[in-house]
């Protein structure tokens, strides 16, 4: 009986044994499962002019998905699970953002700090007329108007904004020298004004007070910017990752298709030789710059006229094809603007250089000297935007401050003086 009793005991004890393990391997089962399915989070912040900017719909895109609307405080947050990559893209009508879109990588912690600015998308370019882009995509124009370049269909100059003729969905503009030109959001592009050089592109040399389609049958489509130059017009296209066209006058090469001269402007687009994957344009008097995304940075490209160094590579001759900036190659520049006669670019860092004429302090460096490669402007940082008039230039600081240098004749720094700056002031 004690045998029995003990065998009993053992079978007892060994049956309690492997429910105790199966115990064990249900909740060691159980805890891979919940690691598995474990929360990371990804958040940022949305700010406009350093001021959170709130009800921004936010998209999460690549090995998962989601949607997220920002709070009063401008901050979202995505919960996801699995280990990967993400892109976050934040959207709102009538702004625009930088970066476009970020990417996120989760591997076992959750992400943070993915922020954008945004920027009301209303635009206004400006020479001796004034364009300006609303966000319901019409444009209004107001100012000289002697070529037609109001684009209303009269030659009357106008001294309160009125509504260009016809256009509807615009999504870029750019104001030349008595010449406007526009690009709708199917990718065609319109210009108005005057086009003694073809600077319309729409295969004529005749003035158009309407705005008349710039020339399909060149091979130009899908554009997605335009700059307008004194007498010549470049335009930005998605293809083979951002492809330029140029077309109007081509005195020195303006045009980057390796001729120059009387007789070498065309009325309608020609693609820019070897050139792939820029980021932005910008025309000057006779001359072009062009941003091109470099990995793992960038660098900026110039052709054209070079008579005071404008396009910053070093030398004093002109251009016929595109060729890099000195120094300008994995600095991180993020935009270009062009003047009369000298050029600007933003930095990721927010600082700001400059190259070209400085007759009236527009490089900003300090001095009036001109100079053929880019000098820093001097104490500009956290600058989010820049661009550049016939001899001054200004710039945006993400404190929502306006910044600028060089020529005060008619007040055009806004710091309540005619006088010349050759360093940044305050505009009032």
């Amino acid at each position: 009986m004690k045998n029995h009793s003990k065998v009993e005991h053992m079978k007892f004890s060994i049956t309690i044994l492997v429910l105790l393990l199966s115990m064990v391997i249900i909740v060691m089962l159980s805890g891979c499962g919940l690691s598995s399915s474990q929360t990371f989070s990804i958040s940022g912040t949305i700010t406009s002019g350093g001021l959170p900017l709130s009800g921004v719909t936010v998209t999460l895109s690549g090995d998962g998905s989601g949607v997220a609307t920002t709070d009063i405080n401008g901050n979202y947050s995505f919960d996801v699970s699995n280990y990967s990559s993400y892109i976050i893209t934040p959207s709102l009508a009538g702004y625009t953002f930088r970066p476009i879109n970020r990417s996120a990588i989760i591997y076992g912690l959750s992400g943070s700090g993915f922020s954008f600015s945004g920027f009301g998308s209303g635009v206004v370019s400006t020479t001796m007329h004034t364009v300006y882009l609303r966000s319901d995509g019409t444009v209004w124009a107001w100012g000289s108007n002697s070529n037609g370049q109001l684009g209303n269909g009269t030659t009357t100059d106008s001294h309160i904004p009125l509504q260009v003729n016809g256009l509807s969905g615009m999504t870029a503009i750019s104001a030349g020298n008595n010449f406007t030109v526009a690009v709708k959001n199917d990718g065609t592009v319109w210009a108005w004004g005057s086009n003694s050089n073809g600077q319309l592109g729409n295969a004529t040399t005749i003035d158009s007070n309407t705005p008349v389609p710039v020339s399909g049958t060149s091979g130009l489509s899908n554009v997605i910017g335009v700059a307008a130059g004194y007498n010549h017009t470049v335009a930005l296209t998605n293809s083979s990752g951002g492809t330029v066209w140029a077309w109007g006058g081509n005195s020195n090469g303006q045009l980057g298709n390796g001729n120059y001269g009387p007789g070498t402007d065309s009325n309608i687009p020609v693609q820019v030789g070897g050139l792939a994957n820029i980021m932005a344009i910008a025309a000057g008097n006779a001359f072009t710059v062009a941003l091109r995304n470099d990995p793992p940075s960038s660098s900026v490209w110039a052709w054209g006229s070079n008579n005071i160094g404008q396009l910053g590579n070093g030398a004093l001759a002109d251009v016929y094809t595109p060729g890099q900036v000195s120094g300008m190659y994995g600095t991180g520049a993020i935009g270009i603007a062009a003047g009369d006669y000298h050029t600007v670019a933003m930095m990721i860092d927010g600082t700001v250089w400059a190259w070209g004429s400085n007759s009236n302090g527009q490089l900003g460096n300090g001095t009036t000297t001109g100079s053929v490669t880019p000098v820093q402007v001097s104490g500009m940082s956290g600058v989010e935007a820049v661009a550049a008039g016939y001899s001054d230039a200004v710039a945006l600081k993400i404190d929502s401050t306006v910044w600028a240098w060089g020529s005060n004749s008619n007040g055009q720094l806004g710091n309540a003086t005619t006088i010349d700056s050759d360093i940044p002031v305050r505009a009032m």
